[in-house]
């Protein structure tokens, strides 16, 4: 492990819960972000999401 240095300087009593801490709010705040900033994500969670139309293929025979 090449970080283990790490904790010399932080107890890990005290990073891990930072970090673990960290990785919650952060996950929090993109959630949150995404829900009031998009019109797709909310009508997803609410079960209306709508399936893409597949694009049409014209067929061109040769004359």
């Amino acid at each position: 492990m090449n970080q283990g240095r790490l904790w010399t300087v932080v107890k890990p009593s005290v990073g891990l819960p930072l970090f673990l801490g960290a990785v919650a709010v952060t996950s929090v705040v993109i959630h949150l972000a995404l829900l009031t900033h998009t019109t797709w994500l909310p009508a997803y969670y609410n079960g209306k999401a709508k399936t893409a139309m597949l694009p049409t293929v014209e067929l061109v025979l040769p004359a």
